[in-house]
């Protein structure tokens, strides 16, 4: 038990390492911007290669551990983000930029839903919700505490720095996976399904670029532009093809067979809202410096309380998920997230109010970004399907963050009053809140969960 909490402590290193380069950069976008002459649709692609290219290598992360082993491509996954973070830190152009991060990106695809199966791996049940909390919490925490990290380090070195600190982290770790990863494989693994994966990767890449070309200035001429309806097309067509492929595949990435079944079905839809719940903090230091006057680094630090929330209230839904199961503890969840979104835009936003929000929400994301909706997925997929289980999971929460973050910076910037477009967004997240809520009660209950474990 002790050699697995060292492995839990090194997967946790990994997947924070991964998961704060999604948020550490937006403090860094002045001072890129300066130094790179950028303009503001290049500075956009900074946020949405990293985003796109770590969505496109997750199946195919997913399968190769599934079928070969966790240790290997684990410390594939990492070396990967290695080169990427070092060709960042050295940088000088905007090209050398966006190659850096797509290789970031594609590295980080295969860090988490790796980490998250070897947890499934070398945890019996009883014990994977209070592990996948502490792994949970790392991803939850990296989109609140980056912003607040970069901040202090930009007051002392430059964004190069960000990246550059990634080096040593990386040897670390894969020294520490060569010692101490399993290294067994998993004899009832499929073949690669290479025609779905390359589907899924122009799906994904459709979209993204589609969506980040999406302007609520003259929207209409938006929609019909070059720029945006020909990727919107190809992310159909990719889609649908997609679909196609997986349900004729005999051993595809993704088990369309699963989506069957109405927990699955219901936890990617939870999923999909957790993704929209984590973008549209990236947005929340910008209101913060409207409604309070406050400079960004002081609005950075005013997140501090939900970090807080989420730090100690992470952990602790681990435990309640293993005592009560999953459907309550997600249920509540939602009910927090719900009082502190009506809070942002239904009410006068005083410090305390705003704080107070910001707890609700804290404690609220802590439970769906953390453990529970990777609790329900390992439980209900076979062992060999566990990583590709979590990379499905993964894609929903990242393409939740894609469609958010492109919608978000279009309501706001439609807005000549920034503050109604920030006001205009947490009233229909609290709208989708509601929608999740009432789905999230058909989950399983505590007794269903033991006769079903008990069962298999």
């Amino acid at each position: 038990m002790k050699k697995n909490n060292i492995i839990l402590g090194l997967l946790f290193i990994g997947v924070l390492m991964g998961a704060l380069d999604i948020s550490i950069v937006g403090p860094a976008i002045p001072s890129i911007h300066q130094s790179l002459g950028l303009d503001e649709q290049q500075v956009s692609w900074i946020f949405s290669i990293y985003i796109l290219f770590s969505l496109m290598g997750i199946s195919l992360f997913a399968r190769l551990s599934d079928r070969f082993g966790r240790r290997p491509f684990y410390i594939l996954a990492v070396s990967i983000f290695g080169i990427g973070s070092l060709l960042v830190a050295m940088a000088h152009n905007i090209e050398l930029l966006l190659i850096g991060r797509a290789i970031q990106g594609f590295g980080a695809s295969g860090i988490f839903p790796v980490a998250s199966a070897t947890v499934g791996d070398i945890f019996p049940r009883e014990k994977r919700g209070r592990a996948l909390g502490l792994i949970g919490m790392v991803f939850g925490l990296a989109f609140l505490t980056g912003p607040v990290l970069a901040g202090l380090m930009l007051k002392f070195f430059t964004w190069n720095s960000l990246f550059l600190i990634n080096i040593p982290i990386v040897i670390i770790v894969i020294i520490g996976s060569i010692k101490l990863l399993p290294a067994n494989k998993n004899s009832d693994s499929k073949i690669i399904d290479w025609p779905g994966i390359i589907s899924l990767g122009l799906f994904l890449s459709g979209f993204t670029i589609a969506l980040n070309n999406l302007k609520t200035a003259g929207f209409w001429e938006t929609i019909l532009s070059l720029s945006f309806y020909p990727f919107i097309v190809v992310g159909l067509i990719a889609f649908v093809a997609f679909i196609l492929i997986e349900r004729r595949s005999p051993h595809p990435i993704v088990d369309t067979r699963l989506f069957h079944l109405k927990q699955v079905r219901i936890v990617g839809f939870l999923a999909f809202g957790t993704g929209l719940y984590q973008a549209a903090f990236v947005f929340v230091p910008g209101m913060t410096v409207l409604l309070f006057g406050v400079e960004p680094s002081t609005a950075s630090f005013m997140l501090l309380p939900v970090v807080l929330a989420m730090a100690i209230s992470s952990p602790i839904s681990g435990r309640m998920i293993d005592k009560y199961g999953s459907r309550i503890i997600i249920n509540i969840a939602l009910v927090l997230m719900g009082i502190g979104l009506t809070l942002l835009f239904a009410v006068p936003l005083t410090r305390p109010v705003y704080y107070f929000a910001g707890v609700m929400l804290g404690i609220g994301l802590s439970v769906l970004a953390g453990s529970s909706l990777r609790y329900i997925m390992l439980n209900e997929v076979s062992a060999s399907e566990r990583a590709s289980a979590q990379g499905v999971l993964t894609i929903m929460i990242s393409f939740g963050q894609i469609i958010a973050s492109a919608l978000i910076g279009a309501f706001t910037a439609g807005y000549r009053d920034s503050i109604k477009g920030y006001q205009l967004v947490f009233a229909i997240l609290t709208f989708i809140t509601i929608i999740l809520g009432i789905s999230s009660l058909r989950l399983k209950s505590k007794i269903q969960e033991k006769e079903m474990y008990t069962g298999q």
